[in-house]
C-alpha cells in the first residue's frame, strides 16, 4: 500500500520519523516535502503534492501534518477524490458511536469511524496537539481500521463525490 506525505516546516521532524516508521510496516512511501527546514515555507506547496498523489491513486492513503493539521485539511479535501479527516487529539466519545446506542472509551474512535463510515483517505494530523507515540497510534489506526462498505455509507460517499463532480462544472 502507498502513502503520500506531506508537511511544511512545523511538521517536517515527526514526517521523517513517520516515513521510517511506515517503511518498517512494509508501506510504500511517497515523500512530497517539505525536505529541509524553511520557516518560510508554505503547507498548501506539499500537502497538495500529497493530496494530488491520493487523488490520482484511489488505492493509497496520504498523511499530511502541520501545528493544527486545519489548513491541512482544508487544502486536502480541495483535491477530487480525497476526503480528509483531521485528528489533533484522542477523545472518549461522549454519546453512542451509532444508531444501536453502542458505546466506546477508545480514545481513538473518531478515527476509527473516519475510515469505517466515510472511507477517509487522507489524515491530517495536529502534531502541536500530539505526543509522539499518539500520532504514531493514530496512524496506525488510520491505516489498518477498513471501510465496511454498508450501502448507507458507500451511498453517502457517492452523494459527496456528486457534491463535488457539480461543484468542479
Amino acid at each position: 500500500m502507498k502513502v503520500f506525505l506531506g508537511s511544511d516546516h512545523v511538521g517536517l521532524q515527526i514526517k521523517e520519523k513517520v516515513k521510517t516508521f511506515l517503511i518498517g510496516k512494509g508501506f510504500t512511501v511517497e515523500d512530497c516535502g517539505a525536505y529541509t527546514f524553511d520557516k518560510d515555507d508554505d503547507y498548501p506547496d506539499f500537502v497538495g503534492k500529497a493530496a494530488e498523489g491520493v487523488s490520482h491513486d484511489p488505492a493509497s492513503f496520504g498523511i499530511v501534518f502541520g501545528g493544527s493539521g486545519q489548513g491541512e485539511a482544508i487544502v486536502a479535501n480541495k483535491y477530487k477524490n480525497v476526503r480528509c479527516s483531521l485528528f489533533y487529539a484522542p477523545c472518549i466519545p461522549t454519546q453512542a458511536i451509532d444508531v444501536t446506542g453502542k458505546v466506546s472509551v477508545d480514545r481513538f474512535e473518531m478515527l476509527r469511524l473516519t475510515r469505517v463510515h466515510n472511507d477517509a483517505n487522507v489524515l491530517s494530523l495536529g502534531v502541536r496537539f500530539l505526543q509522539e507515540e499518539e500520532l504514531m497510534q493514530a496512524i496506525t489506526v488510520f491505516l489498518e481500521t477498513p471501510f465496511n462498505k454498508e450501502e448507507r455509507h458507500a451511498r453517502r460517499i457517492e452523494k459527496i463525490t456528486k457534491i463535488e463532480e457539480d461543484v468542479m462544472k
